[in-house]
C-alpha cells in the first residue's frame, strides 16, 4: 500500500501505518497544544495511540478468527479512520463470515471489561460524554471508547463489521451475490447518513462515510464478478495470439516485436517454450536508451512471476496475477510451456462478452 510502512510483524501479519495516520496524530497534538498547552497535547496523543492499539487488537480478532478457516492475512494497515485487515480471501460460508465479523467487536468488549473489572476503571454517562476531551480518567475514557468502537462497528453499514454480519445473515437465506448487493445498498445509505452527520461538525465521519460508500460498491462489484465467472478458467480469459521472445534475443528483437504487435508485455521463453522472464514496454525502452539495442533481453527482463495453468479457476489465476504485481502473467500447459497471456484487460473483455451474451460458451482449451 503506497504511503505506508511496516512497524512490525505479528504471527505472520505485517502491521503497517499509513502516513496520514501520523499526520492525524500531529494534527491532534498541535490542536490540543494550542487549546490547553503541552500537557494536554501529550495526553491527547497518548490516548489516541492507546485507542489505536485497541484498534490493532480489534483487527487481530478478525485475523485470528479468519485463520481458523485457513484464511491468511498478509497485512493490517492503520488509517486515521481505523484499521483495515487485508484478508487473502473471504470466508466461504456465511457462518464463517459471521464469526470473523463479530470477532473484532468482541475484542473491544473484552478490552472494556478488563479495564473496568480488572483495572478498576469507573464509567458513567459523564465519562462517555467526555471521550474526546483530554482531561479525565484515562482508563475510563479508554473503556468508554472501546464500548463505542464495538457499537459503532456493528452499524449495518457494509463493509463495516455490522454490514458483514448483515451480509452473512442474508446469505443464509439467499445467494452470496444477492446478499452482497442488498447489504452494499444498505451500507451506502448508512454511509450517506454518516457523511451528513459529519458535515454537522465531525469531519472524521465524512471520511468514514465516503470510505464506506466506495468500499461497499467495490465489494459488490467484486462479488458479482466472482459469481459471473464462477465456472471460468484461465484458459477462457487468456490471449492465445501473442508474440514471445527467446531467451537469446536482444533488445533490438524486442523493439521489432513491440513495433509490429499491439503487445506491451512479452514472455521470454527457453528452448522448450517455458517462461523464464517477462519483458515490458518500459523495460525495452529503458534498455534501448541506457545499454543499446545489442543488449541481451536476459539482462533486462523481469522475473515472470507465478504462472497460471490452463485449468486454474479464473479467480485463482487472477490472484496469482495480483500477487505478481505485473501487468500480465503467462498461462502454461501441462508441460509448463506458455500457452497464453493473462491480464486484467483480457478479463474485462471476457466480462463484456458475458454481459452481452450470458449464455455464451467459450471454446475450452485442454488443461
Amino acid at each position: 500500500m503506497p504511503w505506508s510502512f511496516t512497524v512490525g510483524t505479528i504471527a505472520g501479519t505485517a502491521v503497517r501505518i499509513h502516513m496520514t495516520f501520523l499526520l492525524f496524530l500531529v494534527w491532534i497534538g498541535v490542536a490540543q497544544a494550542i487549546a490547553g498547552g503541552p500537557a494536554a497535547a501529550w495526553g491527547a496523543v497518548a490516548f489516541i495511540s492507546l485507542l489505536f492499539f485497541c484498534v490493532v487488537l480489534h483487527e487481530f480478532g478478525h485475523i485470528l478468527a479468519a485463520r481458523r478457516y485457513g484464511i491468511r492475512t498478509p497485512e493490517v494497515t492503520l488509517y486515521p479512520i481505523g484499521g483495515v485487515a487485508s484478508l487473502e480471501r473471504l470466508p466461504e460460508k456465511p457462518a464463517q463470515e459471521l464469526v470473523v465479523a463479530l470477532a473484532g467487536p468482541a475484542v473491544n468488549l473484552v478490552i472494556a471489561a478488563v479495564l473496568i473489572v480488572v483495572l478498576g476503571a469507573t464509567l458513567d454517562q459523564a465519562d462517555l460524554a467526555r471521550l474526546e476531551e483530554p482531561g479525565g480518567n484515562l482508563l475510563a475514557r479508554l473503556a468508554g471508547a472501546n464500548l463505542f468502537l464495538a457499537a459503532f462497528n456493528l452499524i449495518p453499514a457494509f463493509p463495516m463489521d455490522g454490514g458483514r454480519v448483515l451480509r452473512a445473515v442474508l446469505a443464509m437465506r439467499m445467494g452470496p451475490a444477492r446478499a452482497t448487493h442488498l447489504a452494499a445498498r444498505i451500507g451506502q445509505v448508512f454511509a450517506v447518513f454518516l457523511a451528513f452527520v459529519g458535515f454537522l461538525g465531525n469531519p472524521i465521519l465524512v471520511f468514514i462515510g465516503i470510505f464506506v460508500y466506495m468500499a461497499a460498491g467495490s465489494e459488490d462489484e467484486s462479488v458479482s464478478f466472482r459469481e459471473a465467472t464462477r465456472d471460468a478458467t484461465a484458459a477462457d480469459a487468456m490471449v492465445t495470439s501473442f508474440a514471445s521472445l527467446p531467451v537469446g534475443a536482444t533488445v533490438r528483437d524486442a523493439v521489432d516485436a513491440l513495433l509490429s504487435t499491439s503487445q506491451e508485455e512479452f514472455p521470454v521463453v527457453d528452448g522448450w517454450g517455458r517462461p523464464v522472464g517477462l519483458l515490458t514496454r518500459g523495460l525495452v525502452i529503458a534498455a534501448l536508451g541506457q545499454t543499446g539495442e545489442a543488449t541481451p533481453v536476459a539482462d533486462v527482463m523481469a522475473d515472470p512471476g507465478e504462472s497460471a495453468r490452463l485449468g486454474d479457476n479464473l479467480h485463482d489465476a487472477l490472484e496469482k496475477l495480483r500477487r505478481s504485481g505485473r501487468p500480465a502473467i503467462g498461462v502454461v500447459d501441462a508441460d509448463g510451456r506458455v500457452a497464453g497471456m493473462l491480464s486484467n484487460a483480457n478479463v474485462m473483455e471476457m466480462m463484456m462478452v458475458r454481459a452481452a451474451r450470458p449464455d455464451y460458451r467459450f471454446r475450452r482449451r485442454p488443461a
